[in-house]
C-alpha cells in the first residue's frame, strides 16, 4: 500500500509543478542564452538572461530597453539588441550618430547612449521612417551587431520580451532597466 501512496503523491507533484512551471515559463518569463558579441560589453557570449514576457501584453516597449526578438530575416532565429526607434519616428545614421525625429515629441534630437563607451561609433548612412508597429534596434556593440542597419526595422509581433535579468555568470547577476536619455 505504501508504494500505491509513493506514486500517488509522486504523480500528483509533478502535476503540479507542470501547472505552475509551464505557465510561468510559456506566458510571463523565459530564459535567453546569449550567441555572439553583438551586444558586448552590455552582455558577453554565453550570459544567461531572463527574458519577461508579459510587460509587453500590458504596454508597449520602450527607448533604450534591450529586447530578445524574432529575426525579421530568419524567423526561427532570436536577437537580442536594444531599441533605438519607436512606432512613427524617423532615425537617421550620419556622421557616426543617432539623430531622432519624434512626431510626438515634435522634434529632432541626436540620441546621446551613456551606456556606451565615448569611442563608440555608430557607422552607415541611411534615414528609416518607421511604420505604426515598427522599432529601429542596433547592438551595443556597433561595430560587429548584425541590425536594423541591415534588415530594417522590428514588428511589434517580432518581439519575444525585454531583458529583465543577467543570472549567468555568477559574478556579474543584475536587473536592467531602461536607461535615461538627456534631452527627451
Amino acid at each position: 500500500m505504501k508504494f500505491k501512496e509513493f506514486i500517488i503523491e509522486t504523480v500528483e507533484v509533478v502535476l503540479i509543478a507542470l501547472f505552475v512551471v509551464l505557465p510561468i515559463r510559456y506566458f510571463l518569463i523565459q530564459p535567453f542564452v546569449v550567441r555572439g558579441s553583438s551586444m558586448e560589453p552590455t552582455f558577453n557570449n554565453n550570459d544567461y538572461l531572463i527574458v519577461d514576457e508579459l510587460s509587453y501584453r500590458l504596454r508597449n516597449p520602450e527607448r533604450g530597453e534591450v529586447i530578445v526578438f524574432r529575426s525579421p530575416v530568419a524567423p526561427n532565429t532570436y536577437y537580442i539588441k536594444r531599441i533605438i526607434g519607436l512606432p512613427s519616428e524617423t532615425v537617421e545614421i550620419k556622421d557616426n550618430k543617432v539623430y531622432i525625429y519624434s512626431p510626438s515629441l515634435k522634434k529632432e534630437f541626436e540620441l546621446k547612449e551613456k551606456y556606451l563607451s565615448p569611442d563608440v561609433l555608430t557607422n552607415g548612412h541611411l534615414k528609416i521612417e518607421l511604420g505604426p508597429d515598427e522599432y529601429f534596434v542596433l547592438g551595443d556593440n556597433r561595430r560587429l551587431s548584425y541590425d536594423s542597419r541591415s534588415w530594417g526595422a522590428v514588428r511589434r509581433n517580432e518581439i519575444v520580451g525585454r531583458v529583465l535579468v543577467r543570472l549567468y555568470p555568477f559574478l556579474k547577476i543584475e536587473t536592467f532597466k531602461q536607461p535615461n536619455y538627456e534631452g527627451i
